[in-house]
C-alpha cells in the first residue's frame, strides 16, 4: 500500500470492517480509524487528515463530492495533496456475506494503489455547428425554426412529406429529396440525395406563380409539386419564367453536401447501427425524444477530443493476401462499422472517429493484430494481479473476478448491493469500459493468476455480436481448461438487467450461497503483456503445468484460434502458394529439399492457407496443442525433389513434373520429344537448350488459316 492515508467509515454501523485485518494485508504501517459518519457529525475526522497534508484515500464514493469540494478548500498551502476514491459499501460491505468481506474490501483498497494506465492519442473532432434536419415538412421545419438561432441550420425534406408552407423568410437553406444516403461522423457528415421533384427548393424565389398557375392545384406552399395530380400542362414552367427553378427533365438529380451535425426525425433512421456514430441523433416521432436529442447535438458544437482505444499491427494481421479474404473477424463484431476491408492492401482500415472503444475487434482478432489500448491488457492484468494478491493475503478463497462496464453494469452492481443480498463475499467487481474489450488472453490470464471463476456482466447495453462474441471467447477459454482437468464452470457470460436476475446468477441455492469452490491452480508470478499471442502462451504453460489432467491436445470448437492444418499429400504439389500466403509464420518450406513444415502454435486458424491452395488440399482442425511439439517444426508434406536431365540440379518435385508431362504430353505446342524434353530441364539449362537446337520452334512457324507464313516466305 502506498503512503495514503486510509480514512474508513463503516456508514452508520452498517457494514462490518475488521481494521486489524485489512491493515496487515495491505500492509499499513498503523491500524486505521473506523469511522460511523465521516460525512457528517465526524467531518472534524476528514479535516485532520486534509490538513496533514498527506494524500488521502476514502472508502466512500456517495459522497465524493461533498468530501472533494472540502478538500479543494481545506488543502490550502497542500497543493500536492491529492484524494481518491474507493467503493467498499456496494460492492463489498453491504451483503449478506459481510461477515466474510474482509478479504475483498483488502482487493478493493489495494486497487486504488495500481498506478493510472500511460495516457494514450487522442482522437478530434471539430463542430461548427452546421446541422441537417431531415424528415417531413412540419416536423423539420418546426425544430428548424427553434435551432436556428442556436446553430447553423439546414433542412432537407422527404419527398413523401405532407403538406406544410415553407417559413416566410429564408433564414435557412430548405432542400427536397429522396433516397437519401448518411455516412460519416461529428464533423464530417457526407449526406447525398436524390433531387426528385421538379421544383429545385435552392433556387424558388417562392413568388407564388407557379402555385397561381397550376390547373390542377398540384403545387402546394412548400413548393413540391404532387405528380399524380400533374397532367403536365407545364404551365407552372412557364409561369416560373426565368428564374428555372422548375424542370421536370433535370439531368443532374443527385444532390451531396457536408455537415457537422445530423437530426434525422424520419420514421426509421438512416443509419441503423447499435451505436450510432456521435453527432447524428435519431429519435423517431417521440417529441420527448426529439427534445433530449436537439439539446444534445446543440451542445457538440466546438472541438472535442476521446482516446485512440484501438491500436493496429498490419503485419500480423491476417485479414488478406494477394486478395484473397481470410479473418474477417474484426469486421463482423463491429457495431459502428468502423473497420473495412482494404482487399488492394491486404487490410484493414479503421476509422478512428467512428470507433467507439468497445474493444470488440481486439477480443475477437486471433493473431493479436487489433489490440484495446483503453486499458491495454497489461494494465488490466496488473489491476486483477494486484487485487488477487490483496484478497489472498487477506485469507481469501476461491476468488471470482465480475467484470462490469461502467455505465448500465455498474449500475446494476450497486443496486444488488442497495436492494438485493449484495455480492458475495468472493465475487470482486471490476469495472472496464466496455465488456466487449475482454478476450482469451485476459480470461485465461486471469485464471492462471489465480481466479477461480472470471464471469462477464452483460447489463443490455451491448450489441448482440458483442453477447455472441464474449460467449464464444469465454467458451474457447473453458474448454481449454475442461481440457486440462480442472472443470467446469470457470467462465461464463451473465446476462441480467434487472437486480433479480443477477442476484439469481450470483447466488445459486444450492447450500452456502455465491459461487463456490473450484479447482484452481496455483496463482502465476508473471504479467499480463500486451502480445496477445505471448499473454495466452505464458497462461497456456502454467496452466498446463498444474493441469490435474494434462492431454497431448484439447479439441475446440470451430473458429478458435488454436489448430492444426491438415494436408491431403495425394493432392498437394509442394507450390508452396500457402507459404506465401501464411502472415503467422506457421507453414515454412525448406531451403535445400521439397517440404512443407508447419509450426502449430503460430496457426491463428484463419484460413488463408486453406483458401489459397489451388488443390485445395488444405483443411483446417481446430485444436490446442501442448507441450514442446506444439512449438516445433513438423512436415505436413514431402517429395522426392525433381532433379535437371541436363544438369542434375534439383528445380521442383517430381509428382508436379510427371503432372505437368502427363497434361501437356498431346498439347499443340508439344508437338516433339525435345520439347517435352525441356519442361524436365531447370531454367537455365532450358534457354541453353533453346538455343543450342535448330529444331526449337518460333513464333513465324506458326501457320494461319491462310496457309501463310511469315510475310513474303
Amino acid at each position: 500500500m502506498s503512503k495514503s492515508k486510509l480514512l474508513l467509515c463503516n456508514c452508520n454501523r452498517t457494514m462490518v470492517l475488521d481494521a486489524k485485518a485489512l491493515a496487515g494485508a495491505l500492509k499499513l504501517d498503523s491500524v486505521p480509524h473506523i469511522s460511523s459518519e465521516l460525512c457528517r457529525r465526524q467531518l472534524s475526522t476528514f479535516d485532520a487528515a486534509v490538513k496533514s497534508g498527506e494524500d488521502l484515500l476514502l472508502a466512500c464514493t456517495q459522497e465524493a463530492p461533498l468530501f472533494g469540494e472540502l478538500h479543494a478548500e481545506l488543502k490550502a498551502d497542500k497543493a500536492d495533496s491529492a484524494i481518491r476514491f474507493v467503493n467498499i459499501r456496494e460492492t463489498a460491505g453491504w451483503s449478506a456475506e459481510a461477515g466474510k468481506a474482509t478479504p475483498k474490501i483488502a482487493a478493493l483498497l489495494a486497487l486504488a494503489d495500481v498506478p493510472e494506465p500511460e495516457p494514450v492519442p487522442v482522437v478530434n473532432y471539430q463542430s461548427a455547428g452546421q446541422l441537417l434536419i431531415i424528415g417531413q415538412a412540419a416536423a423539420a421545419l418546426a425544430w428548424a425554426e427553434r435551432l436556428t438561432e442556436q446553430m447553423q441550420v439546414s433542412v432537407l425534406i422527404s419527398s413523401d412529406s405532407g403538406r406544410a408552407d415553407l417559413p416566410l423568410e429564408r433564414r435557412y437553406p430548405v432542400y427536397s429529396g429522396r433516397n437519401v444516403s448518411v455516412q460519416g461522423y461529428l464533423g464530417a457528415f457526407d449526406v447525398s440525395w436524390e433531387q426528385a421533384n421538379p421544383i429545385d427548393l435552392d433556387a424558388c424565389t417562392r413568388c407564388n406563380a407557379c402555385i397561381d398557375a397550376c390547373p390542377e392545384q398540384a403545387i402546394d406552399y412548400a413548393y413540391q409539386i404532387d405528380l399524380a395530380k400533374c397532367k403536365a400542362h407545364r404551365a407552372c414552367v412557364k409561369a416560373c419564367g426565368e428564374v428555372q427553378a422548375i424542370d421536370f427533365e433535370r439531368a443532374e438529380r443527385q444532390r451531396s453536401d457536408r455537415y457537422d451535425l445530423v437530426f434525422d426525425l424520419s420514421v426509421q433512421p438512416l443509419i441503423k447501427l447499435h451505436q450510432p456514430p456521435q453527432g447524428y441523433a435519431a429519435p423517431g416521432n417521440d417529441p420527448l425524444a426529439q427534445a433530449l436529442a436537439a439539446a444534445q447535438l446543440a451542445q457538440q458544437v466546438g472541438e472535442f477530443e476521446k482516446p485512440k482505444f484501438f491500436v493496429y499491427k498490419e503485419k500480423i494481421c491476417a485479414h488478406s493476401r494477394s486478395t484473397i479474404t481470410g479473418c474477417t473477424q474484426c469486421i463482423d463484431v463491429c457495431s459502428t462499422n468502423a473497420i473495412t476491408s482494404d482487399k488492394a492492401a491486404n487490410r484493414v482500415v479503421v476509422e478512428a472517429h467512428l470507433c467507439m472503444g468497445c474493444g470488440a475487434c481486439a477480443s475477437v482478432c486471433p493473431s493479436g493484430a487489433m489490440t484495446y489500448a483503453y486499458p491495454r491488457v497489461a494494465d488490466m492484468g496488473l489491476r486483477i494481479k494486484t487485487a488477487l494478491r490483496a484478497y489472498r493475503d487477506a485469507g481469501g478463497v476461491s476468488p471470482c473476478l465480475l467484470l462490469h462496464n461502467t455505465s448500465d453494469g455498474r449500475e446494476l452492481v450497486m443496486q444488488l448491493g442497495r436492494r438485493g443480498k449484495g455480492l458475495p463475499a468472493n465475487v470482486i467487481a471490476l469495472e472496464v469500459l466496455h465488456v466487449a474489450s475482454l478476450g482469451m488472453d485476459l480470461m485465461l490470464g486471469g485464471h492462471a493468476l489465480g481466479a477461480a471463476r472470471f464471469m462477464v456482466l452483460a447489463a443490455g447495453s451491448e450489441a448482440p455480436e458483442y453477447r455472441v462474441s464474449l460467449k464464444r471467447q469465454l467458451g474457447y477459454a473453458q474448454e481449454i481448461v475442461s481440457g486440462l482437468g480442472y472443470g467446469q464452470g470457470h467462465f461464463s457470460l451473465i446476462e441480467a438487467q434487472e437486480v433479480a436476475a443477477l442476484e439469481q446468477a450470483l447466488w445459486p441455492s444450492a447450500a452456502g450461497g455465491g459461487p463456490g469452490a473450484l479447482p484452481a491452480c496455483p496463482p502465476a508470478t508473471f504479467n499480463l503483456s500486451n502480445e496477445k499471442r505471448t499473454t495466452i502462451d505464458f497462461a497456456l504453460d502454467h496452466l498446463a503445468k498444474h493441469a490435474p489432467a494434462l492431454q497431448e491436445s484439447v479439441p475446440l470448437s470451430r473458429g478458435a484460434p488454436y489448430g492444426r492444418v491438415q494436408v491431403n499429400a495425394a493432392s498437394c504439389t509442394l507450390c508452396m502458394a500457402c507459404v506465401g500466403a501464411c502472415p503467422e509464420g506457421a507453414l515454412l518450406d525448406a531451403k535445400d529439399t521439397p517440404q512443407l513444415k508447419f509450426i502449430e502454435r503460430n496457426c491463428v486458424q484463419c484460413g488463408l492457407c486453406e483458401k489459397t491452395c489451388p488443390e485445395d488440399a488444405i483443411t483446417l482442425m481446430p485444436r490446442l496443442l501442448l507441450g514442446k511439439q506444439a512449438k516445433t517444426e513438423v512436415v505436413l508434406n514431402a517429395a522426392e525433389p525433381f532433379h535437371c536431365v541436363r544438369c542434375a540440379k534439383p528445380f521442383g518435385t517430381r509428382q508436379m513434373v510427371d503432372n505437368m508431362l502427363g497434361r501437356l504430353a498431346t498439347h499443340s505446342m508439344f508437338p516433339n520429344g525435345d520439347a517435352l524434353r525441356r519442361l524436365q530441364m531447370c531454367a537455365d539449362c532450358r534457354v541453353i537448350d533453346m538455343m543450342e537446337s535448330k529444331n526449337a520452334g518460333s513464333i513465324f512457324d506458326y501457320r494461319g488459316d491462310n496457309g501463310g507464313g511469315r510475310e513474303g516466305g
